[in-house]
């Protein structure tokens, strides 16, 4: 049968690839790697972007639609190459020929590549199915490239993104030449990815839908563990197994104890922490967080290394800094060396981006959708306001995301806007999810509304730059858009409002 094939793993030696939904975040970044590589890449998505416009840009055949037709030239070079196996094999010649068989044909398919977005309907996916072609998750890709390398891999609740590109900032530094594959857009490599010749490559090793397990990495980081996706687990033992396999698949692990989960559940080989009386191998010592960052001692198993100045917000943030500094010294890098690269280190997209002013008014955006992300974000706004004389107001905008993150953790969010002066909820982006809890973003709001006297409840993202002109936004606000949905395409539209 076609598409009974003999390959298991993926293949880097050649076979081209095709990406069912290639505009993603996770998955345009490993697009990026292999279309570096010279491997022949196609795929689809049904909006493009600077990111889809990147890859095209490589030579990459993006698709503006996903359907079956994507796969009919690979279906034609297939049926041109089996006609010319049955004329060559017909009648008899005096010459001897070396003849292909039907398996060295299917080797012309392309290997195709899905997230766990893409359901079995797809008509993409069925008709790479029918071809007989081989397909594979993302996370088996980048498992292929992570036994390629000496591999550093990020994993944890929260926290992925922002390690991974502290790290993979500070390996580039340091002149080392990383690939690099993250869940965000970097300034100091243009992207969600980079592709070096170096030894290293820096990957987030994701959690969400279970695929972690898949991942054997020289060196695996774990920042915190929690529940976050209720939908792929029932309880937080179920996650504690998927980071406890991990865990075990590491050569080294480096684990913040920070975290009691990490610290009574898992064999830590390197440890950090903010809290020096933890013991942990790295700590920070005489912390000062202001306005535009954070300064601090860093210890080093009871030896000062040094001062860091690192410009990003948060003592979230200072623990993803230690995480950083533990791989820079696990690989040989200097502390002057580390603390003058992470003091360089610019931020990740939709993690407190600037993205602009107008009428005295600053705009964020962060990706934050976990009531524990949305504390520390907000807690990092409220340093921002105290430290400017411009600034007199946090007014959080929330888009909730998924339905049965929002139903589970309803009382967890409740608690959490306490340091926004003005919440205002919409309504919630479902990811694809059916509501069958009933819940909605007015029901949130109604949450939040017991715990704090400023909420506003406006349903629709598509005007919800117009309400907060009217309504809301005032000079001297810091305005925080949080979601990890849709809710940043309202920025630019409401900046112009007030130009």
């Amino acid at each position: 049968m076609l598409g009974d094939t003999k390959v298991t793993k993926v293949d880097l030696n050649g076979k081209p690839f095709h990406f069912i939904g290639i505009g993603g975040i996770g998955m345009s970044a490993l697009a990026y790697i292999v279309a570096q590589r010279q491997l022949p890449v196609s795929g689809s998505d049904l909006r493009t972007s600077h990111i889809t416009r990147r890859l095209e840009a490589l030579g990459v055949k993006i698709f503006p639609v996903q359907e079956a037709s994507n796969l009919d030239f690979f279906a034609t070079y297939l049926n041109q190459e089996r006609q010319s196996l049955s004329v060559s094999t017909r009648g008899k010649t005096d010459t001897v020929v070396e003849v292909k068989t039907e398996e060295d044909h299917v080797d012309c398919l392309p290997q195709i590549i899905c997230s766990t977005a893409i359901a079995e309907n797809n008509p993409e996916y069925q008709a790479a199915v029918k071809l007989g072609c081989t397909i594979f998750h993302r996370s088996d890709l980048l498992a292929a490239l992570i036994n390629e390398y000496h591999s550093i891999a990020v994993s944890g609740t929260h926290g992925k993104t922002t390690t991974s590109s502290l790290i993979g900032h500070m390996l580039l530094q340091c002149d080392l030449d990383p690939t690099i594959i993250v869940g965000g857009e970097v300034e100091a490599w243009e992207g969600n990815a980079r592709s070096g010749q170096g030894k290293y490559l820096v990957a987030e090793a994701d959690e969400s839908d279970g695929s972690l397990v898949k991942h054997h990495p020289s060196i695996g980081i774990i920042t915190n563990i929690e529940l976050d996706h209720p939908d792929r687990y029932q309880d937080i033992q179920e996650v504690i197994s998927i980071f406890q396999t991990f865990a075990g698949q590491c050569n080294t692990l480096i684990g913040c104890v920070d975290d009691p989960i990490i610290r009574d559940e898992l064999a830590i080989t390197i440890s950090y922490s903010l809290n020096p009386a933890t013991g942990a191998d790295y700590t920070a010592k005489d912390i000062a967080y202001h306005s535009q960052g954070v300064t601090a001692e860093i210890w080093e198993r009871g030896v000062c290394l040094g001062v860091l100045q690192l410009p990003l917000l948060g003592e979230h943030n200072l623990s993803n800094a230690l995480a950083a500094i533990a791989v820079g010294r696990k690989v040989g890098l200097e502390f002057t060396t580390i603390a003058e690269s992470l003091a360089k280190f610019k931020g990740t997209k939709r993690r407190f981006e600037h993205r602009g002013e107008a009428n005295g008014i600053v705009f964020i955006d962060d990706y934050a959708h976990h009531p524990s992300e949305i504390k520390a974000t907000l807690a990092s706004a409220k340093l921002r306001v105290e430290g400017k004389e411009s600034l007199h107001r946090v007014v959080a905008v929330f888009q909730p995301h998924r339905y049965s993150r929002t139903h589970t953790f309803l009382q967890e969010f409740s608690t959490v806007f306490k340091d926004a002066d003005v919440v205002v909820i919409t309504d919630i982006y479902s990811a694809g999810e059916k509501n069958i809890f009933g819940v909605t973003g007015k029901d949130l709001a109604k949450a939040i509304a017991i715990n704090h006297t400023h909420v506003h409840y406006h349903a629709s993202v598509d005007s919800i730059a117009d309400f907060l002109k009217q309504e809301i936004l005032q000079p001297g606000d810091l305005a925080m858009y949080l979601g990890a949905g849709n809710l940043n395409q309202a920025i630019p539209k409401t900046i112009a409002l007030f130009q």
